[in-house]
């Protein structure tokens, strides 16, 4: 388990906790990442990043009263991978629903119009 301060990096932590994810954590090894809170934003912006990036989000905590610490366990890449696809899958699934629907609403609009 290892422990980063991104404090002093203020709202511009996501970069940084990636590389120290991808290079200073083995596979299934644990992380936990301090950062300032700033606005409540980071806190759901830091755990769709970690999601994101396929590792596991263990932890979401408010430290103090202006910090934050996530933890996150490192995955190997395999699961990674099968992760961005599952995301992308549904990505695309709900893009063709979403324009099946449009569809429908607009013939739906013409026969109106028809009528």
């Amino acid at each position: 388990m290892k422990r980063y301060d991104l404090r002093h990096l203020k709202d511009d932590f996501y970069d940084r906790m990636a590389e120290l994810i991808d290079q200073g954590l083995k596979v299934g090894e644990v992380g936990i990442f301090l950062f300032e809170v700033g606005d409540f934003s980071h806190i759901q912006k830091s755990a769709d990043f970690v999601r994101a990036t396929g590792h596991d989000l263990m932890n979401s905590l408010k430290f103090n009263e202006v910090d934050w610490t996530i933890v996150v366990k490192k995955v190997d890449d395999e699961t990674r991978k099968a992760r961005a696809e599952k995301i992308e899958a549904a990505r695309i699934a709900a893009e063709k629903e979403k324009l099946e629907a449009e569809a429908a609403e607009a013939k739906s609009e013409n026969q109106e119009k028809a009528e």
